[in-house]
Formats: C-alpha cells, structure tokens, sequence
C-alpha cells in the first residue's frame, strides 16, 4: 500500500510539473487546452506524447547556439539593407500599399531585403526541375551548396550525387546539408562516397534514436541549391525519383511546383544556407564575395524580377512564414489561388479566408483528393464547411498527390516555397518561401492553378454540408488535435 501510495504521488507530481510545462511553453491558448485535455484523458501515455512531440523548443536551448550564429550572420548583412529595400520599394512597388507593407515586413522581421534584377522560372514536377538542375551543377565553377529534407537513395538521388563527387573532384567546394530524419536514405554508402570525393557532408540536428519525437518534430523541411552565389532552387521539390512521372513510379502521378531563381535573389537563400551550415557543421563561413557575387542592387538580366525571400523556424522570434501568408491573403482584391497538400489553417488564417471570400475575392483553394496523411485529409476537411458557406471554392486534384505550395495573389504577387498551409509549417519546422512580385511569374503559376483544375473537382457547398452527422463528426474528432499537428 505505501508503494501504491508514492507512485500516486509521484505521478501526481509529474502532472502537476507537466501542467506547469504545457501552461509556461506553450504560446497559443488552442494548443494549450489541447494538450491539457490529452494529459487528463490519456494517463501517462499523454505526458509521453507532450514531452515527445510537444515541448515549444521556439526559444529554449536546443536553439540558443544555432540563434546566436544567426544574429552574428545578420549583423555582417545589415548594413545598408534598410535604405537599400526602402529605395526598391520607392522605386518599383508604386503606390500598391499592400505589396509595400508586404516588402517592410520581411526586412524588418528577418531582415529579407527586396532584391530586383532576378530571373525566375516556374519549373512544373521533377521532369523540369531535375534537368534544369544537372545543368547548373556540372556547369558550377566554384561552390555547390545543398540542402534538402528528403535526399533518397534512388535513381535521382544517385545521379545528382555522381554529378557532386566529379564536381567536387575537379576542385569545386561542394556542401551539403541533409535532414536527418527526412533524409535517412543518404546516410552510409552515399554520404560516404560523396566525403571521400572531397564533399562535406553533416545531417542537420542529427538523431541519434529515432524514438526521440522531439528531435523528429523539429525538422529542416528546407530545399535549397546554391551554384556558385548566382542560381538558386527553392520549392516543393526534394531529390527522390517519385516527382518524375515518366519513370512509372507506383505511388502514381506527383505534381510539385519549384523556382529556379538567378540573381540579388539568391543572397537571403544564400545566407540560409551559411546559417544552417554553421549549426550544422559547427564552423562558421566566411562573408567573402565569392559566394555573393550579385550587387543587390545591380539588374543584369533582362527580366526585371523582384525577389524577396520568408524564412522561419523553431529558432525564429516569430513566426514570419505565417506572417507574409496573412499579409498576401489579407492584401488580395479580386482572386487569390492556393495550393497545398496538407490544410491545417491557424484561427486567424481561417478567418481571414472566409473575410476574402465574403469581401469578393474569387478564392479557391486546391489540395489533393487524398493525401499520404489519412488524418491531416480529416483535419483539413473539417474547416470545408465554413469556406464553403463563406464563397470559399475549394477543389479536390484528383489526378494523383499534389505537392505543391503556391500562392497567387491578384496575378501580381505570388508565393512558391516549402511550406504547407498547417502549424507544423508554422511553428514546427525550418522553412523557406520565395515572394516574387512579377506578374509573369504570376502568370505562369496561374495558368499551371488552372491546368491543375482540369483535373480536379469542385466541391458542391449544398452536397457537403448535406453528409452524414457521422462522417462530420470523424472529422471534428480529428480535427480537436489540430492545434499540435
């Protein structure tokens, strides 16, 4: 009986220690109830998950190394950034108020500066983004710097790895970064092969148990190359052979969306990179011009592309992806395209959707028919109601898996990156977005939006809201665990 008794003690004290946790580090009131009610209802298997996949690592020590090369790196690029964008913005956003307030909050949230003088193309699945990629890899005279979530050992995977070893052999500084949780196929054979040709290689955050759901929790969901400070590739795209559709992979037909971006662009990606590389690899690169060779201010192609790039992670301050998401949704007049694979909207997003919609912009969101995520399609599908009864047209791709995260705002202002429209984007994981003000870039995207509808189809409000109390019900269960999904 008295071991019966200092066990209830002991557990008693552990959960009064875990509502001290879930109160003290966790920000958002939502999540906070949320884990709460897990911890109540789920006896110690509750407090296994909260300390797995819950503690808020945004400002605690895991990071504190990681921020602090961040602030040294933004100090050496701070100079003259301020009055660098506020002449771009003077220059070229005219009186758009919107695409103004837009361009401030990255500079003064991240330091992003607006670049001009990019070239960007839209590069549709991996059959255009892969071939586009060799090409700028074998032609790469001084460094190549890497650094993706998912790098499998396949087909692709081991091409673009043959093409790093014989760049690296022919005296080209190549570095790559790999998620260590996302990325296991590179792990052994490959990221040996690829060091004893002269690559550095280091997994970033890397784990050691993989039973450590924390450490799987905060990932670098990132997918960037960097060919010698000028080209760079950012977008929904990582390195496995299944965003080629002509190679009859099983999963079935994979649509993605990345940008090749070359120019000033390149530099915050760039930055990034050093950033990610320091916490990585644990040196610190130097600034030295040869891996910014573009004047931020120079224009040297024939496209006039402005460039500004959103990144945010758990060592962020706050959450700037979310943010330059709000500002495009809330800056959109007459139409507003979204796609992404996987739809956990914040409260204010989701408010700001519906606000769109009832002020009269066309919004149509597009996510895939099913994803590889049973329980995100539940989620998602639970906020379909609401937009729907608000104007919200929303679509399902039918086709295969859409991957893709893009964002069209009034055929001006577009949004092409890493990020999901769900709180892990937000708040979980490393991310980067690329904000191109170009109206053929939007151009392009919307016309990629409206090939996509062909195979695709439109929800009818009256017929869903007209479902079962039964299959509404699965998806409001689902959806009370979405503030830590």
């Amino acid at each position: 009986m008295d071991q019966m008794i200092i066990v209830e003690v002991a557990y008693i004290l552990l959960l009064l220690f875990t509502f001290y946790r879930i109160i003290y580090d966790t920000e958002r009131t939502a999540k906070v109830y949320a884990y709460l009610m897990l911890v109540l209802m789920v006896p110690v298997l509750g407090i296994i998950f909260y300390f797995s996949f819950g503690v808020n690592y945004r400002n605690r020590k895991m990071f504190e190394r990681k921020s602090i090369g961040n602030q040294k790196l933004e100090e050496v690029m701070s100079e003259d950034l301020h009055a660098h964008t506020e002449g771009l913005i003077d220059r070229y956003l005219g009186e758009n108020n919107d695409t103004r307030k837009m361009a401030r909050l990255l500079l003064n949230d991240r330091l992003s500066p607006l670049t001009h003088g990019n070239t960007v193309d839209v590069l549709i699945n991996g059959e255009d983004k892969y071939q586009r990629l060799r090409d700028d890899l074998k032609a790469a005279k001084d460094h190549i710097h890497m650094e993706y979530y998912i790098w499998k050992d396949d087909v692709i995977g081991n091409e673009l790895k043959d093409i790093l070893i014989q760049k690296a052999q022919e005296g080209v500084t190549v570095r790559v970064i790999y998620d260590d949780f996302g990325s296991r196929g590179i792990k052994g054979r490959m990221e040996k092969e690829l060091k004893q040709a002269g690559a550095d290689v280091f997994p970033f955050y890397s784990i050691k148990f993989y039973l450590l759901a924390s450490r799987i929790n905060y990932r670098n969901h990132r997918k960037i190359a960097i060919i010698d400070g000028k080209v760079a590739y950012t977008g929904g795209i990582n390195i496995s052979e299944e965003y080629v559709n002509d190679r009859g992979f099983e999963q079935g037909y994979w649509r993605d969306t990345h940008l090749r971006i070359e120019g000033p662009g390149v530099a915050y990606l760039q930055y990034l990179f050093f950033s990610d590389w320091n916490f990585s690899a644990e040196e610190a690169l130097p600034f030295e011009s040869h891996f910014f060779p573009d004047d931020l201010g120079s224009a040297k192609t024939d496209r006039d592309v402005m460039v500004q790039i959103a990144a945010s992670g758990p060592d962020s301050e706050r959450p700037t992806i979310l943010y330059s998401l709000m500002k495009a949704i809330e800056s959109a007049d007459e139409e507003l395209l979204i796609t992404t694979p996987y739809f956990v909207p914040t409260r204010a997003m989701l408010d700001g959707l519906i606000m769109a919609a009832l002020g009269g912009v066309d919004v149509k969101i597009l996510l895939p028919e099913k994803s590889d995520s049973r329980m995100v399609d539940l989620v998602g599908r639970s906020y379909f109601k609401q937009l729907l009864k608000a104007g919200v047209k929303i679509y399902l791709y039918t086709k295969g898996m859409i991957h893709a995260k893009t964002m069209v705002v009034d055929g001006q202002l577009s949004i092409v990156g890493t990020a999901n429209l769900d709180i892990r984007s937000f708040d979980l994981n490393f991310e980067v977005n690329a904000i191109v003000y170009d109206e053929n870039v939007s151009d392009d995207l919307r016309k990629a939006f409206q090939n996509d509808l062909e195979d695709s189809m439109l929800i009818d409000c009256d017929r869903w809201c007209d479902r079962s109390v039964f299959k509404e019900m699965v998806e409001r269960i689902a959806r009370l665990l979405s503030p830590i999904m």
